[in-house]
């Protein structure tokens, strides 16, 4: 028996989800503003990672949590994906600069749901 299969179908479906929802199909990976960028971490990368960011199917992103991991680390994740995980990569519909922006702002503890009692 396969014991990562409900991750990786997980992932696979999340991975659909996205590239198909109405924005991606409209959207190239040109850069966006802040709040938008800071929206779409809390509402999609919250639903998996934590609307708070204190982790859930996927890890914590607070800025204890991503203490050892440089920005370019945390850049390379959202840009590739973990393979085998939920985990899908986020090139395809975010430009470089926005997935330097996020990496940068989830190092700092800037992007840390204050809508969301913690």
């Amino acid at each position: 028996m396969n014991d990562g299969l409900p991750y990786r179908l997980i992932g696979l479906v999340w991975t659909l989800a996205v590239a198909l929802s109405p924005a991606a199909l409209v959207a190239s990976p040109e850069s966006r503003p802040g709040q938008e960028l800071a929206n779409l971490v809390l509402q999609d990368c919250g639903s998996c990672h934590g609307m708070t960011l204190k982790g859930g199917l996927g890890p914590a992103l607070r800025p204890d949590d991503l203490e050892n991991r440089s920005v370019d680390a945390i850049a390379a994740i959202i840009r590739d994906g973990v393979p085998g995980t939920a985990m899908p990569p986020w090139k395809p519909l975010l430009a470089p600069e926005d997935i330097e922006w996020i990496s940068q702002q989830l190092k700092a503890g800037s992007l840390v749901s204050t809508r969301v009692s913690d």
